[in-house]
């Protein structure tokens, strides 16, 4: 076990391990829409594993189907050991949910919000520590209309963490926050993985999803078409550069050789020289549009 901000968490285990989620061959229709067609996914224990996807591609689909909010049609799924569609209350309390709004509380203080959502569990963390772990201590007596957009969000991670979870769902969590609050944000997130929970989160930023992420897998039209860690997603590991100066432009496996050439060419600098490589939007977009796999 480990033992970060006064909160202990379960220990990280090797993706050798059994997973924390294991998805095989998941299927959900509504009527005549296929939502979710035959998707395979496995998550390790300790990782962060980002879900990315065009607004109805099955992504909330899915992951309503793991926390156990939605029946499947179909397919095999395994939660934390159990098939969430049979999981109880002692399933319940190792999961935790971040939605995109958990709800107003306008009239109560953080602590009398965080201390109420603790009564539900049978072994919730300290209300006192998590509130100062989500970066809310100074406002743990303020009523919850005064918060701003990115406190109020640092509430919701609260009330999703209070049951000291092993795994966490994140939906969208920093959509409406500014730059700086977003960074802020990231460094929360990674302090609970670095604390061992698991998290599963859902995201259209992709900056963010390669600043967080181990891992990422990109649904389209309900499939999951790719699962690669950022940097190797779709081949954007061994893709080409992009050697760029003023008056022209390259593509190149070795853009080294291309810069010590036009170095030598222009005799010293290379008037605005710049250097590209794929993008994990570039990669994100092109897959989205072509509906491939990798």
């Amino acid at each position: 076990m480990r033992n970060v901000s006064g909160l202990v968490y379960g220990a990280r285990v090797t993706a050798a391990a059994d997973p924390a989620i294991s998805v095989s061959g998941l299927r959900k229709s509504y009527k005549d829409k296929t939502a979710v067609d035959g998707v395979d996914l496995v998550v390790a224990h300790g990782e962060i594993f980002a879900l990315l996807g065009p607004n109805g591609a099955g992504k909330t689909t899915t992951v309503e189907i793991l926390e156990g909010f939605r029946k499947r049609d179909a397919g095999e799924v395994s939660v934390l050991g159990t098939d969430p569609q049979q999981a109880d209350g002692h399933w319940r309390a190792k999961v935790g949910v971040v939605l995109q709004g958990t709800g107003e509380f306008d009239e109560l203080k953080v602590d009398e919000v965080v201390r109420h959502f603790a009564r539900f569990y049978p072994d919730p963390a300290d209300p006192d520590e998590v509130i100062r772990q989500v970066g809310l201590a100074e406002k743990a007596g303020s009523r919850t209309h005064t918060l701003s957009g990115g406190q109020k969000r640092r509430l919701d991670v609260a009330l999703g963490i209070i049951n000291r979870p092993e795994l966490l769902f994140l939906d969208e969590p920093t959509t409406g926050f500014d730059p700086v609050a977003r960074r802020e944000f990231w460094e929360l997130i990674r302090g609970l993985r670095d604390g061992g929970t698991t998290i599963l989160l859902t995201t259209h930023y992709l900056e963010e999803a390669e600043e967080l992420a181990d891992r990422v897998g990109v649904i389209a039209a309900g499939r999951m078409i790719a699962v690669a860690a950022p940097a190797e997603l779709g081949g954007r590991n061994t893709a080409k550069a992009r050697v760029t100066w003023r008056g022209g432009s390259e593509e190149t496996d070795t853009p080294t050789a291309v810069v010590q050439r036009l170095a030598a060419e222009f005799g010293g600098e290379v008037p605005e020289l710049a250097v590209h490589r794929p993008t994990l939007e570039d990669i994100y977009l092109r897959m989205i549009a072509n509906g491939e796999k990798a």
